[in-house]
């Protein structure tokens, strides 16, 4: 890091933090705090929802996944549009006829208060728990790359989203979020621009996408039933569908974002908008990282993109078989620029299948790699993290970028783990505020009501900074989300499904459905990591959704049954 990536890196979170602040100082009302005074226009919907969803693990963890898996994550998105027009449809007319302030209140008025309250504390423990990563993940990472403090870093993001969110509420994030979009999508573009330059002269961007598919990283499409691969074309369309339709129509951190729209066009309009260039973003994000795999094919990578990792096992007893294993890649490194080059030159099939069997040779490489460094990591009796995708994108950008770049970079991924923050925490902040402080206290004055909210977003934003402290990495930073996403998901769709849907169900069986639900999802999820069955965690969302369902209806038939 230079001194020009620390200005530019300064000046652009000072500015939005700045900003958003001073456009949205002085909220007097609850109306105008907690749903930005239903003055939002659809494209500030869209960039809203969009910046919500895109959070700084997208950035980190996405182009990573491509690296190592290819192009098929992108099938996780393709419920999405299905569950857009859904919502449109069916969610967004409620909640703007009941004029809620929460997604919540619409099942006490369905079915009965402590409905209402369950549903709030599941999405309360699930978002305060991601609120917590989406500010860990990036502090980890950067810590672990640039040797910056990880406690440090976790206060230092807190700190400036509670700065804006506390002040304006819900139109403060709406109104910064537009701007973070904004350098989001210029550092991606850059990034990709400046990849692809790096390339060789001799080596077209056709060529580029060519030499990633003989290795499989274009493979998009899997239409197999197969459970063990957790991202196909079916767990998309049915277990992303129902993920979608409960993060997007009973997520408060999302539900709010289009409530604060001026009319229902406008709200529908906003999400139609997620709904047509979300998956194109995705796409985009995901060829980035196949880029970079297509990048490091002529230019030499580290057997393992942890730096603290490669330390830590290169000052152990497995230090020299760990430099033998960077030996072999270099060997096959060196293989592949023949295979590369006969094949640029001659069209030889030969060769670039060679270039496939090198890339498998490597693969296997770098996972006896991750072996000695587990082992290295337990010797050493220090957590260490093995698993590298999370590190492949920081990695080049700080090693191949321009001075000035970095800090833009680094800037985009700040700005994503603030745009999902600050959402998190104003939905936090006013679902406890509207479904359990107002519900169960006497009637506040409007003031009262916008002090307590922000003081509720104040405790949540310590929450998130102390859960950001003692996080720990899991396989993938952007799957831990979705997998504690996942658990609750399916429970919560099905109880609003049930509002929607079956008039006969009422408020007791659907209570007593949703305990059960809840504990055998949690159930199947610790049997799916204990290989006892084999679930993947986006099937939780249509299991779940299914479970409550049918629980509900026993129970309401048996209450009939016994009156």
């Amino acid at each position: 890091m230079q001194t020009l990536d620390w200005i530019i890196l300064s000046i652009t979170l000072l500015a939005i933090v700045g900003y958003g602040t001073y456009q949205t100082r002085g909220s007097k009302n609850v109306q105008d705090y907690l749903k930005g005074g239903n003055t939002s226009k659809w494209w500030t919907i869209g960039l809203s929802v969009m910046a919500t969803q895109a959070s700084a693990i997208t950035f980190l963890s996405t182009p990573g996944q491509a690296f190592n898996d290819g192009m098929g994550f992108v099938q996780f998105y393709f419920g999405l549009p299905i569950a857009m027009v859904v919502i449109c449809m069916v969610f967004i007319p409620l909640y703007h006829r009941l004029k809620v302030y929460t997604a919540y209140e619409f099942l006490e008025n369905r079915f009965d208060l402590k409905t209402r309250t369950l549903t709030a504390i599941l999405f309360l423990i699930q978002r305060g728990l991601a609120a917590g990563i989406t500010i860990f993940a990036p502090a980890i990472i950067l810590s672990v790359v640039l040797g910056w403090n990880l406690l440090l870093l976790n206060v230092i993001i807190g700190i400036l989203v509670i700065i804006y969110t506390v002040s304006g509420g819900t139109r403060a994030v709406n109104v910064t979020q537009k701007h973070q979009m904004v350098v989001i999508f210029t550092g991606m573009v850059i990034a990709f621009i400046l990849i692809v330059n790096k390339l060789p002269e001799n080596i077209t961007f056709s060529n580029a996408l060519e030499i990633a598919g003989a290795s499989g990283k274009m493979d998009i499409l899997d239409f197999s039933f197969d459970l063990n691969n957790r991202y196909t074309f079916w767990s998309g369309i049915i277990g992303g569908t129902f993920l979608m339709l409960s993060y997007f129509g009973t997520d408060q951190s999302q539900v709010q974002r289009y409530l604060s729209g001026k009319s229902v066009k406008e709200m529908q309009l906003g999400l139609l908008f997620n709904g047509i260039f979300k998956v194109p973003m995705q796409f985009f994000i995901l060829l980035v990282g196949v880029m970079v795999f297509v990048f490091y094919q002529f230019n030499k990578a580290p057997v393992n993109f942890n730096p603290v990792a490669t330390e830590i096992v290169l000052d152990s007893e497995y230090g020299n078989e760990f430099q033998k294993l960077q030996s072999e890649q270099d060997a096959i490194f060196e293989t592949k620029q023949t295979l590369i080059a006969d094949f640029i030159l001659n069209k030889n099939e030969a060769s670039i299948q060679g270039v496939a069997q090198a890339n498998a040779q490597n693969d296997s490489i770098r996972n006896r790699a991750k072996v000695l460094i587990d082992k290295a990591g337990e010797t050493k009796q220090v957590k260490v993290e093995s698993n590298d995708k999370d590190y492949v994108f920081i990695h080049f950008i700080l090693n191949n970028l321009p001075r000035g770049l970095i800090g833009l970079l680094l800037a985009v991924i700040l700005s994503a783990a603030m745009s999902s923050t600050s959402s998190e925490l104003n939905a936090l902040a006013s679902t406890t505020t509207i479904d359990l402080y107002k519900r169960n206290t006497p009637e506040k004055s409007e003031t009262e009501m916008v002090k307590v909210s922000r003081w509720f977003t104040l405790a949540w934003g310590i929450l998130a900074i102390l859960v950001a402290c003692v996080a720990n990495l899991a396989e993938n930073l952007i799957q831990l989300v979705n997998i504690i996403g996942s658990i609750f998901y399916g429970n919560v769709l099905g109880i609003f499904l049930l509002a929607f849907f079956f008039k006969a169900i009422k408020g007791h069986a659907v209570f007593i459905a949703a305990l059960i639900t809840q504990v055998l999802v949690i159930g199947l999820f610790l049997l799916n990591e204990f290989e006892f069955i084999n679930l993947p965690f986006l099937w939780l969302n249509f299991v779940g959704c299914v479970i409550v369902i049918v629980i509900a209806h026993i129970i309401q038939g048996l209450i009939k049954q016994k009156a």
